[in-house]
């Protein structure tokens, strides 16, 4: 018995007419009755009592109408079922990031996907870059928002952002107006610094922007998230050189002033594992990474 036998009997069954149904299943007469014949040879029993005046179902028809409506309707769920999950829907999608990522569209580029895919459930934790990392080696997230470009083999990475460093200052610094900073007036203020632990790569890409624009920071402050910097700052902690974005970040007390010409950029990328992630996540990445 195949799927088409199912479909063949139920048109059938409800025409009660071998001509109105094969018109119905574009097919012609004698393919139906050979289907039909075969059906009821693999049931062992007849479906139909047919004359040259008309077609009724046999108690066993009736009683296998029902059947193969149920069959019939399980079979399209179960193939409906099958392209919802190839389109996403049903699916969780686990995302790491760093607090910046806040201010880098994130929350409305992840708004405007899940206005196209609203059966996708997305979960998002804050992690620094090698938390991230070490989360999606162990499976306990799909994809991640780090500040590293150096990663294990296993894992694949696309640029989701590159931006400039600004000096982040106190309002009432006296570097704070002016257009581009004058390093003199730099020199001997402390600064304050995204922890070293947290991310080995931006704290030494920090210190190496500093030795290009020929200044020697005293490091007197390190913490663990962007926010917490640009806070200390606006506390009258220090100075701090930060990814552009964070002048979106709305923190009252701070300046943000332009670096001189660099070849060091904030970056971010995104990171996952072709090996295990959900089916919906090729088309989410390609969303998130659009200009």
């Amino acid at each position: 018995m195949e799927f088409r036998h199912l479909k063949y009997f139920v048109v059938l069954a409800e025409e009660l007419h071998f001509g109105r149904a094969a018109k119905r299943l574009a097919i012609s007469q004698p393919p139906l009755s050979l289907n039909i014949q075969q059906l009821e040879a693999s049931l062992g029993a007849s479906l139909f009592e047919r004359n040259s005046k008309s077609v009724k179902l046999t108690p066993a028809g009736i009683a296998f109408r029902d059947v193969a409506l149920r069959l019939l309707a399980e079979a399209e769920e179960g193939k409906e079922k099958v392209r919802q999950i190839a389109k996403g829907a049903g699916s969780r999608v686990r995302i790491g990031m760093v607090g910046s990522m806040l201010f880098r569209e994130l929350p409305e580029r992840l708004t405007a996907f899940q206005k196209l895919h609203p059966r996708v459930d997305i979960v998002l934790s804050e992690g620094n870059s090698s938390e991230q990392v070490d989360a999606l080696i162990r499976g306990q997230i799909d994809l991640a928002f780090v500040h590293t470009a150096r990663m294990p083999r296993e894992l694949s990475k696309a640029l989701y952002a590159s931006e400039p460093f600004v000096w982040c200052l106190p309002a009432n610094h006296r570097a704070a107006a002016k257009k581009a900073i004058d390093l003199g007036l730099l020199s001997d203020e402390p600064l304050v610094m995204f922890s070293r632990g947290a991310s080995p790569d931006y704290y030494q890409r920090i210190l190496a922007l500093c030795e290009e624009q020929g200044l020697q920071p005293t490091v007197r402050h390190e913490v663990r998230h962007w926010l917490s910097v640009v806070s200390l700052v606006s506390k009258g902690m220090g100075i701090a050189l930060v990814p552009s974005a964070l002048a979106g970040a709305g923190i009252s007390g701070v300046k943000f002033v332009p670096v001189g010409a660099s070849r060091y950029r904030s970056e971010v990328y995104a990171v996952w594992d072709e090996r295990q992630m959900p089916a919906v996540l090729p088309t989410l990445i390609q969303a998130l990474n659009k200009p």
